[in-house]
C-alpha cells in the first residue's frame, strides 16, 4: 500500500509539474541576421592564381588597395604565396603596410600561412 501511495504521489507530481510548465519559444521579432561573406572577383582570382584576370581587372581600373572582406589584394597573394601577383600588384602601387580589419598586414597574412616566397618578396619591397 506505501508503495502504491509514493507512486501515485511522484506520478501526481510530474502531472502537475507537465502541466504548469511553459514553452519558451520567442522569437526576436523585428531583427534580421544575416551573415554573408563575399569576395570580390579581383580577390577571388588573386586567390585563384590567375593572373591573366587579374591583369585585365587592374587595366580595366581596378584599385590594386581596395579591401575585399576586410583584406587587401596583396594580403590574398601573400595569404596564398602567388608571388607573380604580389610583384604585379607592388608594380602597380599595393601599399604594403595597410592593415587588415583584423590588424594584420600582409606581410603577417604570409608569415601565418607560411608562404616563404611571398614573405621574402614583401620584405624586400619594404626595405
Amino acid at each position: 500500500m506505501k508503495k502504491t501511495i509514493i507512486i501515485s504521489a511522484i506520478a501526481l507530481c510530474f502531472s502537475v509539474v507537465s502541466v504548469n510548465a511553459k514553452s519558451i519559444n520567442e522569437s526576436a521579432k523585428g531583427y534580421s541576421v544575416e551573415s554573408v561573406v563575399q569576395v570580390n572577383p579581383f580577390c577571388v582570382s588573386i586567390a585563384k592564381g590567375d593572373i591573366e584576370t587579374v591583369k585585365k581587372l587592374i587595366d580595366l581600373g581596378q584599385d590594386v588597395n581596395k579591401k575585399s572582406n576586410g583584406m587587401t589584394p596583396a594580403m590574398y597573394a601573400a595569404k596564398f604565396n602567388r608571388t607573380d601577383i604580389l610583384k604585379l600588384l607592388i608594380s602597380k602601387g599595393a601599399k604594403l603596410k595597410i592593415k587588415s580589419d583584423k590588424g594584420l598586414t600582409a606581410m603577417k597574412y604570409a608569415k601565418q600561412s607560411n608562404a616563404k616566397e611571398a614573405l621574402s618578396i614583401i620584405e624586400e619591397a619594404l626595405s
